[in-house]
């Protein structure tokens, strides 16, 4: 199960249906046991910002973060993989640059997120190459048109 917390002035054209696709599909394509759990926040520049301070000691907001857990909930028996936040700020000012739609932009990075949280990496060549395709091949099945370079 996807938990989705979207901010209360997110654009109303924003499908929240389509974001949960979007990381159920990232489960899907890695073929994750379906009794798993995670969070996905759309937030906003200043807590990435503060996050990323935090976490990796840069002091600049960032577009995604993601927080690998990998647990197993207690009450619910449920492996939790972790969180997902993502800055709708910077998610809005990309899709801008990039001539694309803010959602897909979204998509975007709930499928980078949550590739992260499933141990994707992008640092080493070989590791690139591997999520790029995967998060390439992800975005085409939910019709996402956005083809990334990492």
């Amino acid at each position: 199960m996807i938990h989705l917390q979207l901010p209360a002035d997110l654009d109303s054209s924003i499908d929240p249906f389509r974001l949960q696709q979007a990381a159920q599909a990232v489960l899907a394509y890695c073929a994750t046991p379906a009794q798993v759990e995670a969070t996905v926040v759309i937030s906003d520049d200043e807590q990435l910002r503060q996050l990323n301070r935090q976490f990796r000691g840069i002091d600049a907001p960032t577009d995604v973060l993601s927080f690998p857990t990998n647990f197993t909930d207690p009450e619910s028996r449920l492996t939790y993989l972790g969180d997902v936040i993502i800055s709708a700020t910077r998610a809005r000012e990309q899709a801008q640059a990039g001539g694309h739609p803010f959602e897909d932009e979204l998509l975007l990075l709930i499928v980078h997120g949550i590739l992260h949280l499933l141990g994707y990496d992008h640092v080493e060549e070989d590791e690139k190459q591997v999520m790029q395709t995967a998060q390439n091949e992800i975005l085409a099945s939910l019709s996402c048109n956005l083809v990334i370079q990492l």
